[in-house]
Formats: C-alpha cells, structure tokens, sequence
C-alpha cells in the first residue's frame, strides 16, 4: 500500500528527502544548547568573568539561529512535498477513474469516489506532512535527548527509560480500539455524501413537493451518525494527552525532587547545577518528543483507513482494456450481434440480455422499443464497449470490438445517453465535445440538423451562452437537442440516440430524424424511444422483452405480427402520441 502511495510522489522526491536532512540537523543545534548552557553554568561558577558569558552566549545565539534556519527549511520544503503529493495522488485518482469502465464505477458509488479524492487526500496528505517531518524530528531529538541526559545525569536518566513501556502500552490500547471506529465513520462519510449529491441534484423535485423539512430530518440523522461515531474514536485518541502529561509531570518531580537532593548533598559533585538544568530541558525534549509521537500515531490511526480506501481505487484495474494489437479504422457501420448475452456482474443471478442475435446493415435505421427494464440501454452499451459481453460478440465493421482501439471505436460510434449531460462553460465549448476541431460553421449545421439553432440565437449571447454546471439554465428539450447537436459533430459510423427525443414534441423529433437522413445517410443510426412515433419510420424495429428480442420488422409488420408492439401502439394512439 505504502509503495502505491509513493509513486505519487513523483517530482516532489527532492523536497521530500531534503526535509528529514534538514530536521536532522535543526535536532542537532537544538539538543546541543542545553549542553552549552550547562557548561556555561559551571564556568560561571569557576569564574565570573563577563567575557565567559559573552563567549557562550554567543555560541548559543549561533546555535539557536542554525536551529531556526535548518527548522524554516525545513518547514518550507516539508509544504511543498505534501502539498505536492496531495495534488498528484488527487490527479492520479481522477486519471483512474477516467480509465475506469461502467462496471469498475458501478462497483464505486459516486459519492464515495469524491469523499476518497477530497477527504481521504486530505487525511494521507497531513500523515505524509507529519512523517517526512515530525515523524523525522521526534524520534531523532527523543535518541539524542537520551543519550545527552545520559551524558549529562548519569543514572537519573533511567526514569525517562521507565515511562516509556507505558506510553507504549497507551498506543497500542488506543490504536486497536480507534481503527475499528475510524472504518465505520468513513463508511458512513460515504451516505452522508451521497445524501448531499442526491439532495442537490434533486432540488427542484423536493421543492415542488415541500419535502425540504424530511430532507433535512434525514440528513441530520445521517450527520449526528458520523458525529456519534467521530465522538467515540475521538474519545479514545483523548487518552494519549492526558496518560502523556502525567508521565510527563512524574518524570519532572522526580528529576527535580532527587536531583535538587543530589545536589545539595553532593555540593555539586555529582550533580552541579549547569547538568541539572541540562537534564531538565532533556527531560521535556524526550517527553515532548514521545508525545509528538503520539500525534503522529493518531493521525497515522485516522488516515490508514483513508489509505486504504484510496489504494483500493488505485488498485482497481479497468475491465475493459484495448488489446495488444488493436484495429486503428472502423471501416463501415454495420453491427452484428450474435449469440450475446450479458450480465452486470459475474456474481450475478440474471442476465440483462440473453441470446441476441441481430444483423445490422451499415446506413440502416434501427428503432429499439420495448418496456421498462426491457434492457434496452444496455443493448446498445454493449457496441461502444461501456461493458463487455459475457458470452458471445459484438462487431461494428466486421470487426470484434474488443478488438479495436477503444479510442478509434468511441470516435466512430456517438451515444447520446438517456441522462444528457452539459458541462459548465459555453454553448460552443460543449459543442466541441463532439468534434474540438470544429468550425463555427459546422457547429451552426450541427445546431440546425438538430433543430437547436432557434432557441441558441435567441439567446444574447448566442453560441457564448454560458451553460451552467449540469445544463440547469437550459430546458430538458433544449438540452437534448444540444447533446444530439454535439454527437453530429462527430460524423461517426453509428449513431446512437437513447431515448434523446423524449423531451421534445413529436414535430421537433420528427425534423430532427429527417435531418439525421440528409445529413448522415451513410451512418447506422439506432433510435431507442418510448414513443412508436419516434421509430415507425426506421427500417427495421427491434422489440425487446425481458432481454430477449421478441419480434423485429418494419412499423407494417410488427402491428400484423407482435401483440406487444400492438398493444404499445394502440394505448398511445388512444392516450395521444405525445404521451408515450
């Protein structure tokens, strides 16, 4: 897990080994002080000379000064390591995810995906901080301060050799009870964000219905569940300060109570006042090192979790791969499904689809209709590779299309998805999703075929319109015209149009389909609708039910011969066909 961490590192290599050399040498100037101190104490005594005091002041002054520059580098470098890291490990999350297929994010809901690249980054990022420095500082200035208040006190250093079994003893206790409680909370991370998005994303619909007071009951019981759980991890971890400064208090009376008899009773013989003095700051560097050790282990305890959540996904490889040799061209639109059946995942009980078999001409138009959950958007997943086949292919162009290029197969088959989706920025920008070397002119084309011109003109700003994020300053019409308008752009081999028309009234579609016949008549196009209307001028009809085909012809045909698209065509002829 560590090594999967570290690749991410990266170009931040430099910063990060310079800060623990730094700490290194900062440790050095500081635990040389108090032996400075002590030797200027005893000198004193010897003589009173002002220049003694002049001498070691200054050897101090420097030695201080040293300590502030090594720590300041220290400091300086040990930010741009971290905060580096953190920027590459968010950057290599989001590049996975990219990669991923729709079976690798089905298995990781979106809300987790964004709690593991904010929250998780953040938590790692500060243990990272912490180990190359802290973690550095502590162990080195705790063996130094050990050896110099050996150095330094003899025998009496043994007391801060004693507390150290039980401040051990403390940790363990407290990691094996925190890290349980730390795995839960992340967990419930995860619902609390997926409250939010869900929240959001669906605001308009809560509102319409004044359900804003139940959304808010609901989130904050999912709140004050992360709180409660947050509460008792916390509660644990709030062990260590207290058990650390009584150790830390026993340890101080100890040293100044045997120490001071020491002292006097020796009349300074074996212990003066200069290494007196000495043990005592050592004493605090020792236990203000172990309770800096402490910390870390805390934040260490917090963030493995986090960790862990982050390597999972950097782990995860795609499921669907290009091949060693891929096929760089598709040569025609023609799609051929034999034999296929599919299902979501291997563990599944059911298939989505079973035993298709379906031959496409290249050119052709090829309505898919059936009811809900009749696996309709999953048929057409399939040719774009969004999900592989369980048994069986799919080939476009004659050609399997595990066997393409992924890149080469997505450029030449275009899917305007049931759930459009515009991104924040202008009209054009989004155009240019389809095709980013598009002209103006061919983007205005694009806009007429997919009867989007009107309503862009009539906006002040025309094709500059600023989209907001997810379309919310568009209409859903107007946002499926744009999404079609976009995969236009593209000029592939199969079109694909996913229920796109939905939100338009039957004479835009049909303007838009007659478009699609001038301007691509070379290009396979699949329409999958809800309405007969939207498909009963397409060659050929697909009618799917349960996953399986159950009838295929033209309009004429299938009203002669299947009872379901009979039954579909007649309750929309009665309802009106914008109904459908």
């Amino acid at each position: 897990m560590i090594g999967i961490l570290l690749k991410s590192v990266r170009e931040f290599k430099k910063p990060s080994i310079l800060t623990p050399i730094l700490v290194f040498f900062e440790v050095i100037m500081e635990c040389t002080i108090p032996m400075v101190i002590a030797e200027l104490v005893e000198k004193y005594e010897e003589s009173s000379d002002i220049s003694v005091i002049l001498t070691y002041g200054a050897i101090v002054a420097a030695l201080a000064l040293l300590s502030l520059t090594f720590g300041a580098l220290a400091g300086l470098n040990c930010a741009t390591a971290s905060v580096g890291f953190a920027k590459n490990l968010r950057k290599d999350l989001y590049y996975k995810v990219q990669d991923f297929s729709f079976e690798n994010i089905d298995k990781f809901s979106t809300s987790s995906l964004v709690t593991r690249m904010t929250t998780d980054v953040s938590n790692v990022q500060m243990s990272y901080m912490m180990i190359i420095r802290t973690a550095i500082r502590a162990p080195f200035m705790f063996i130094f301060a050990i050896v110099m208040a050996f150095v330094m006190g003899g025998r009496m250093a043994w007391i801060f050799i004693c507390v150290i079994p039980i401040l051990g003893g403390t940790l363990v206790f407290v990691a094996s009870r925190a890290m349980p409680l730390f795995r839960k909370v992340f967990k419930k991370y995860d619902k609390l964000n997926e409250s939010v998005q869900e929240n959001v994303k669906g605001m308009r619909v809560v509102k319409s219905f004044v359900r804003e007071e139940y959304e808010t009951e609901r989130f904050g019981y999912a709140s004050e569940d992360v709180r409660r759980d947050f509460t008792k991890a916390e509660r644990i971890l709030a062990l260590n300060g207290p058990i650390m400064q009584l150790c830390l208090n026993i340890v101080m009376i100890f040293v100044l109570s045997f120490g001071s008899y020491t002292s006097i009773s020796s009349a300074g013989s074996l212990l003066g006042i200069g290494q007196m003095s000495a043990l005592l700051t050592y004493g605090f560097m020792i236990l203000s090192s172990l309770m800096m050790l402490s910390m870390i282990f805390v934040m260490l305890t917090m963030s493995a979790e986090s960790a862990r959540r982050i390597v999972e996904v950097l782990r995860e490889e795609s499921t669907i791969k290009n091949p060693e040799n891929p096929i760089l061209e598709v040569k025609d639109g023609s799609i051929d499904f034999s034999s296929v059946s599919f299902k979501y995942s291997k563990t599944a009980d059911r298939y989505a689809l079973s035993d298709i078999d379906l031959h496409i001409a290249s050119g052709e138009t090829i309505g898919i209709i059936g009811g809900t959950g009749s696996s309709k958007s999953t048929l057409i997943q399939l040719i774009s590779r969004l999900y592989d086949v369980t048994e069986g292919s799919v080939s476009v162009g004659g050609v399997d299309v595990r066997d393409y290029d992924l890149d080469t197969l997505r450029n030449n088959v275009a899917v305007v998805l049931q759930k459009n989706v515009l991104f924040s920025g202008s009209i054009k920008e989004n155009l240019r999703w389809g095709n980013e070397n598009a002209t103006d002119e061919e983007m205005r084309e694009a806009a007429r075929l997919a009867c989007a011109d009107e309503f862009i003109e009539s906006f002040p700003d025309g094709y500059d319109t600023y989209i907001e994020q997810g379309g919310a300053n568009v209409s859903g019409g107007q946002k499926q015209r744009l999404c079609i308008a976009r995969a236009l752009l593209k000029k592939p081999k199969v079109l694909i149009l996913d229920d796109s028309t939905s939100a338009v009234d039957t004479r835009t579609d049909a303007h838009i389909r007659a478009a699609m016949r001038e301007y691509i008549p070379e290009t396979t196009k699949l329409i999958i609708a809800q309405r007969i209307a939207s498909v009963e001028d397409a060659d050929r009809i697909v009618v799917l039910d349960g996953g399986r085909i159950i009838a295929l012809g033209n309009h004429e045909e299938l009203l002669g011969s299947c009872d379901v698209y009979r039954e579909i065509y007649v309750s929309q002829m009665k309802g009106g066909d914008d109904n459908g």
